[in-house]
């Protein structure tokens, strides 16, 4: 007979009371596993029902199952770490039969479990972390009790081979982790870490994110700021002095008249920054390295910047009026629509820039083709 399957097992064996004429009290799987929740019946299972009897397979020798198996469907007590758990063997073995619960239970006596004096078999494990494991075997369902462990559930599932709550504890633990706190950083919390920080430690601020915060006449030389987020900062009159800014987001920055003698700032990120009246310039000879740095429409008016390398960087649409780039490397640079006047160029590399659109109106020294502009 075709039974629908919905509700609790009472409903299942009800309908099935009603359909075959019997008073079903016990339902099996094809295999002769006893089902004691609705949940451990699959699409497609093929099931038996009787009123007490043990099972009989139809297609066997007329012997019951319980002699044929070992006996899947009689109780169990387990003394788990001196907790009493009583359960059917078919819930130990059905649900997951490749498990180390399974292989210990599917047979009898085949692992030679050990038993206590009430005849219960004997398991040195953790209760609490068991019982999430034993009710999941029984319904298919993680249930944990508020104040248990996931991780030590988890160590449990892994120890007994509960594959598939494996999944679902892992999933449960990634679940439970506070998200990461991506706050931007204050400046009195940073100035607090400056001030706790012994003057020959390094600082390394890599990656952190400092985004709006107000970080302007603070020392900050030297300081690891690779990767850094530090849009939209506040770093006006700030000592950069040989910072490492490199790969760092500067875009929308302010850092008129700061010290930035000796920075590394190479495929920053400063576009739209305003960088008036910088000092890049090192009188001990260390240029400051902005090669390949995103410098779009940045404002660097009167900036100091002699011998400064901005190889390949980006400057379209910048403002360089009044910049003293003597000796700058601007190879390949990206100078379109730049505001150039009053720069002093001498003994500037511009081989390869793209120059197109830019204003090179009174400037100090003149451009000669020789250095190969486009």
């Amino acid at each position: 007979q075709v039974v629908a399957v919905y509700g609790t097992l009472s409903d299942l064996l009800s309908v099935a009371s009603n359909k075959l004429g019997i008073k079903a009290t016990s339902v099996y799987n094809g295999k002769g596993g006893l089902i004691d929740d609705i949940a451990l019946i699959r699409d497609d299972d093929v099931l038996f029902v009787c009123e007490g009897e043990p099972f009989i397979d139809p297609q066997g020798d007329g012997r019951p199952h319980e002699e044929l198996t070992g006996s899947h469907t009689d109780w169990l007590t387990l003394n788990v770490g001196g907790r009493y758990f009583t359960t059917t063997r078919s819930t130990l073995v059905n649900k997951e039969p490749d498990s180390m619960l399974a292989h210990m239970f599917k047979d009898k006596d085949a692992w030679g479990n050990k038993q206590d004096h009430r005849g219960a078999f004997l398991i040195d494990r953790s209760p609490e972390y068991f019982e999430p494991i034993l009710n999941y075997l029984r319904h298919g369902q993680l249930i944990v009790n508020d104040g248990i462990n996931l991780l030590g559930v988890l160590e449990e599932a892994r120890f007994f081979g509960i594959d598939s709550l494996i999944e679902h504890l892992e999933v449960a633990i990634k679940n439970s982790q506070p998200a990461e706190d991506h706050s931007p950083i204050s400046r009195k919390e940073f100035v607090r870490f400056l001030l706790a920080t012994p003057t020959k430690s390094e600082l390394r601020c890599q990656g952190l994110n400092f985004s709006g915060a107000d970080l302007s006449r603070l020392d900050l030389r030297y300081i690891n700021f690779k990767m850094a987020n530090l849009s939209r900062c506040n770093l006006a009159h700030a000592n950069l002095c040989c910072a490492n800014l490199e790969r760092a987001d500067l875009s929308g920055s302010v850092l008129d008249c700061a010290n930035l003698q000796g920075v590394k700032m190479l495929c920053s990120n400063a576009e739209g920054a305003s960088l008036k009246g910088c000092n890049f310039e090192d009188p001990s000879g260390l240029k400051a390295n902005l090669e390949g740095a995103n410098l779009k429409g940045v404002d660097m008016e009167g900036s100091q910047m002699t011998g400064i390398n901005l190889r390949v960087a980006t400057l379209k649409n910048a403002k360089l009026k009044n910049c003293n780039l003597r000796g700058a490397t601007l190879a390949g640079t990206d100078l379109e629509n730049c505001d150039l006047s009053g720069c002093d160029l001498q003994e500037a590399n511009l081989r390869g820039s793209n120059v197109k659109g830019a204003i090179f109106e009174e400037m100090l020294t003149p451009l000669h083709m020789s250095q190969s502009v486009r």
